[in-house]
């Protein structure tokens, strides 16, 4: 499947990702706490019309959760997922039929992801993404400095960014031992906290209207404002200052 060839799914998707989100929202239940204070989430679901939801990735349970956040917002999520997962010959089509967008990284097709998810909030879908681009190398699990594709979305597109904060998420399911810790889980189920943010106007804050361009660096500047934003989340759910106010950078990681 091409990115640029993404279809709005039909009536039969609409009734698999309520069978699906049913499914996996028992066995998520099952492994973890996911908790929607009242404090963080705003007494409104998400908007109505077009959507880009983004989130700090920390697990592979990420999307799962992500998903499954959106659906107790009101909302079904097309993911922006990696292209292995479509790969797969179990997931795959599955994930297809939900209207989720490949992302094929370092390849001619890439830009096409972007395309994929311009048509799929032009049919007003909402469409979630995780802006650092993989699972965060820090050590302490503070979200990477993202990359600027959800920024770039949303200006082309003129449609707001909601952000959302999971906390907690690499204790259900990290990069090893996934067999055991889910198996322990059962039993000491872990807490996933989540907070989602006010929309946010990136058109506002690039300071442009319409289809007028946008530079690299306002786009720059841009993805780190509203990194910054995820991440004041993620600090205020783990009761903690974050070393580095929009993400940790490469030379951070490195060092």
């Amino acid at each position: 499947m091409e990115p640029s060839t993404w279809q709005r799914p039909g009536l039969r998707a609409a009734l698999l990702y309520a069978v699906a989100a049913s499914l996996l929202g028992s066995i998520v239940s099952a492994v973890s706490r996911l908790e929607l204070t009242r404090r963080a989430v705003p007494d409104a679901e998400l908007p109505d019309g077009p959507v880009i939801v983004v989130a700090n990735h920390t697990s592979f349970a990420d999307g799962i959760l992500l998903a499954l956040v959106g659906r107790r917002l009101g909302r079904s999520l097309r993911l922006m997922a990696t292209g292995g997962v479509f790969r797969s010959g179990l997931v795959g089509p599955v994930v297809r039929r939900l209207g989720f967008i490949p992302v094929l990284r370092g390849t001619d097709s890439a830009a096409g992801s972007l395309d994929a998810a311009a048509t799929a909030l032009e049919a007003g879908e909402a469409v979630g993404l995780f802006p650092e681009g993989r699972i965060t190398r820090d050590p302490q699990h503070w979200p990477e400095r993202s990359k600027t594709g959800a920024v770039r979305l949303a200006l082309r597109t003129g449609t707001p960014v909601v952000p959302v904060a999971l906390v907690g998420a690499h204790q259900v399911v990290g990069t090893s031992g996934i067999v055991a810790r889910l198996l322990r889980n059962t039993v000491l189920r872990p807490q996933v906290r989540v907070a989602v943010g006010e929309p946010i106007d990136v058109r506002r804050l690039a300071g442009v209207s319409g289809d007028q361009p946008v530079d690299d660096a306002t786009v720059r500047r841009v993805a780190d404002e509203v990194m910054s934003v995820l991440v004041s989340q993620v600090a205020e759910l783990r009761g903690e200052p974050a070393p580095h106010p929009a993400g940790v950078p490469a030379e951070a990681l490195s060092a």
